[in-house]
């Protein structure tokens, strides 16, 4: 008798848009497994976060907006109808204590997709400067939340590490779904146009663990090369420090380009030669690997990012991926030099980085891992 496809419940105020949650549903339809989707927008983008980290959540307006979100977010629960599993998606951190309660209620397991610990982002952004009360409730407020489900999904072995050494909160208790990429959207160009330039590529979100200054210090030692273009694409914290460096810099290869929509990107990323990945050296960064590193690989493109060791316990140097030291701009540029030099290299990478990523991070991979460990919960009530 075959079993009866699971129905998970996808719950909270997360960020519907955001890349993580987009693939973990889209990966687990494609399984074959039932996703309702309850959804209440709280936050209005990164800034608002910041805002109200840094104490406007002790305005009145705050909390009244909180009240009516989870108040929709209750009415919408209620029109589920029966499910298997109760997920959260990301960020969790407040989502789970009404979850837990709504789960106990139903007899159903709680699993959250943890993904990013808001507490090390606040830290990262620097917000306990702003306000030390604050960071110090996050971190309460996540370490009670981490104790709540049943199970606790995560992308890598390393921040799996860091939240137990962080919060105490035992290894055995995560299953790991790596952040891979859509490959519905992400696929290797039919045909790429014949250009006369060598096309660096960074998208993104600017942010400190990016290492965005280090790709200008990069441009401003191959300043020489006419061929070498660098174009970043994207907005964010460090956006307006790397306009900067590059107008004291006088820097004719860097160009700067704002959001663009997902298929437009696409393209973008199908024109250039290389694709840059992360150079900061925050926790975060050394923890995680980018979307963007996937997405290259996921397009058969070159990707040239800096070591680390959620990196180096995923990919092979100078097989699946180019790695450079962190913080240093020079390796950057001889990074580039190297496989501007070496067309064969160039191809290796794009080769072997797209059948890693067909083999372990396409959707399928990521959507069979995720149904495994949600069936397992469920199998263990």
């Amino acid at each position: 008798m075959s079993q009866k496809p699971l129905r998970v419940c996808y719950f909270g105020t997360y960020r519907a848009e955001y890349n993580r949650n987009k693939s973990m549903i889209t990966a687990l339809r494609s399984q074959g497994v039932e996703v309702i989707e309850c959804h209440e927008t709280l936050w209005h983008g990164i800034e608002d976060r910041v805002q109200t980290a840094s104490g406007g959540w002790r305005s009145p307006a705050f909390w009244w907006r909180v009240v009516r979100a989870y108040l929709n977010l209750l009415r919408c629960y209620r029109q589920c109808g029966e499910y298997d599993v109760l997920m959260v998606g990301y960020p969790g951190q407040f989502d789970v204590f009404l979850a837990r309660i709504l789960s106990l209620l139903r007899h159903k397991p709680l699993v959250w997709d943890v993904f990013m610990s808001i507490y090390l982002v606040a830290l990262e952004r620097e917000l306990d400067s702003r306000s030390r009360f604050t960071i110090n409730l996050l971190r309460r407020i996540e370490r009670i939340a981490l104790r709540l489900p049943d199970l606790l999904i995560q992308d890598t072995a390393e921040y799996v590490t860091w939240l137990h050494e962080t919060h105490g909160i035992s290894k055995e208790r995560f299953r790991l779904v790596p952040t891979g990429a859509d490959d519905s959207i992400f696929q290797p160009p039919h045909t790429v146009p014949k250009k006369s330039d060598f096309t660096i590529l960074y998208y993104g979100t600017f942010i400190p663990n990016h290492g965005v200054r280090y790709i200008i210090e990069a441009a401003r030692i191959l300043s020489e090369h006419s061929e070498i273009h660098f174009e970043l694409i994207g907005q964010g914290p460090e956006q307006r420090l790397a306009r900067q460096l590059t107008r004291e810099y006088k820097l004719k290869n860097v160009t700067f380009t704002d959001w663009l929509g997902k298929f437009e990107l696409v393209a973008r990323i199908a024109s250039a030669d290389i694709c840059l990945g992360a150079f900061g050296t925050t926790p975060q960064s050394l923890m995680t690997v980018q979307n963007k590193i996937y997405e290259g690989l996921a397009m058969a493109k070159p990707v040239l990012t800096g070591d680390g060791p959620a990196i180096c316990a995923t990919f092979e140097h100078k097989k699946h991926i180019y790695l450079v030291p962190r913080e240093d701009g020079a390796a950057i540029a001889n990074g580039v030099l190297t496989l501007q030099a070496n067309p064969d290299l160039q191809k290796r990478l794009s080769d072997e980085g797209y059948r890693l990523f067909k083999e372990r991070y396409n959707l399928k991979a990521l959507g069979s891992l995720a149904a495994a460990h949600l069936q397992e919960v469920t199998n263990g009530r």
